[in-house]
């Protein structure tokens, strides 16, 4: 790309006016077209973007973290000033009716139910990430084992006449007692992985999602899996994937924590059994937003889950000693909701009012383009390793590149308004929210990561 600068430390290239570089002035052009084209750019507006690197409102910076922490929907802090003052303020524990907080959960689980392609009845928001991990990696095995007329607390001497059964008169049939993991998984997911392992008497085999398939037997119950991966941004095959399990008789469990929001996941047309995810990321949520749990409508009038608390039972303030289970997706809650943090997100989805995730999928693909030509142009050859595959098919909402001082780059970034983030021990990594990223920040971000790294 051009000789350094002793002063510098930056190419020579980089020193000239960009305006005069006519690759830049190429590309710069290219944004402004696209963004000039962009059919969700009016949707920034319903969002406030803090303030850039020169303290303004808006500023210089680019914000390339929503994959982390989605940005503030300009509507949330008026409806949560609303929900302290006047719901809980004036009316007190009246609101648990007169302002919706109780039906909260299934309410908002609704409104996240279109954007991962469900229909209503079968979300339900509450509980973290981690927790809904647990309860539905359980739920998925004691189904799995209810169905196949085996014991759904451990491995115990199973009747080969059951539906399930080994298929031949006096055989004994093969025990589901196997939890497939993502190997590369997010480590609170294995760390979940391997207590429901522990509580459901199975043995966890972590794999990676390409081995899933060979990896599949008569003995796996559940399979946990990532829709993308949450260091190189690799998007799995969920319908490949999810029939695969399903030909082997086991329960798929999906994480959508990096696609919900970011692109169509279509739950219900590709036949996943359960799926997690947070809210905080592409459905920008809030810090700390509750998480939701998915249960297929088939699976619900058996769901069990491990987790059960008053919020979910028949009659929760009969204050019966015995716990007998609701029904419908209020069998996904524990206790008392998260009203603060849960009101927040509901105000949050309010930005997603006639916008089409697959029209989000298609700038997505869009930016991420975009930003990988411009890194190609711009930054000097080997300084990066792109780990976000090119191809389409198998790529989120983000951009990961390894170079070996990727902290220590991600923080001057940072520092110039440019904001990504650095996962252990040598990615740094950019999301593109397409709800409030526009195509001449995607540029103007390569170009200061080429001169930091120049």
């Amino acid at each position: 790309m051009g000789a350094k600068s002793e002063e510098s430390g930056v190419s020579d290239v980089f020193r000239a006016d960009w305006d005069q570089n006519p690759l830049a002035r190429k590309l710069a052009e290219k944004a402004a077209e696209l963004d000039a084209a962009d059919q969700l750019a009016h949707v920034r507006e319903r969002f406030l973007l803090g303030t850039g690197p020169d303290g303004t409102s808006g500023g210089n910076g680019v914000y390339l973290d929503g994959n982390s922490l989605g940005a503030l929907p300009a509507a949330v802090p008026g409806r949560v000033e609303d929900v302290v003052r006047r719901q809980w303020g004036e009316l007190l524990i009246r609101s648990w009716e007169e302002s919706g907080w109780w039906s909260a959960p299934e309410r908002i689980g609704d409104r996240i139910a279109p954007l991962v392609g469900a229909a209503p009845g079968q979300i339900v928001v509450g509980d973290s990430t981690s927790v809904n991990v647990f309860k539905a990696l359980v739920g998925a095995v004691r189904l799995v084992r209810a169905r196949d007329g085996q014991p759904v607390d451990g491995p115990r001497a199973v009747d080969a006449s059951q539906p399930g059964g080994a298929g031949q008169p006096g055989e004994e049939a093969p025990f589901r007692d196997e939890i497939l993991v993502d190997a590369t998984t997010f480590p609170t997911d294995g760390y979940l992985a391997e207590s429901a392992a522990r509580m459901t008497g199975c043995r966890l085999r972590p794999v990676a999602p390409h081995e899933v398939p060979a990896a599949l037997g008569p003995r796996t119950a559940a399979v946990l899996l990532n829709h993308v991966d949450y260091r190189s941004g690799r998007l799995y095959d969920l319908p490949g994937l999810t029939a695969a399990v399903h030909a082997a008789g086991a329960l798929a469990v999906w994480d959508l924590c990096h696609t919900a929001g970011a692109l169509p996941v279509g739950l219900d047309v590709h036949g996943v059994d359960l799926a997690v995810g947070c809210t905080y990321k592409y459905l920008n949520g809030g810090p700390g937003s509750p998480a939701y749990l998915y249960v297929r409508a088939e699976h619900q009038p058996h769901f069990d889950s491990p987790l059960p608390g008053w919020n979910s039972h028949a009659e929760p303030f009969g204050m019966h000693p015995d716990y007998a289970p609701a029904s419908g997706a209020v069998r996904g809650r524990v206790g008392t909701p998260d009203i603060l943090s849960m009101l927040a997100l509901e105000a949050s989805l309010d930005v997603w009012d006639g916008v089409d995730v697959a029209s989000v999928r298609a700038k997505s693909l869009a930016l991420t383009d975009l930003f990988l030509e411009c890194v190609a142009a711009y930054v000097p050859e080997g300084r990066v390793e792109t780990v976000t595959p090119r191809e389409h098919a198998e790529r989120g909402s983000q951009v990961a590149l390894r170079c070996p001082d990727a902290g220590e780059v991600m923080r001057r970034l940072i520092a110039r308004g440019v904001v990504g983030d650095f996962r252990h021990p040598d990615v740094l990594r950019f999301g593109f929210t397409p709800l409030y990223v526009g195509f001449a920040e995607v540029e103007h971000a390569a170009r200061v990561l080429a001169e930091e790294l120049g």
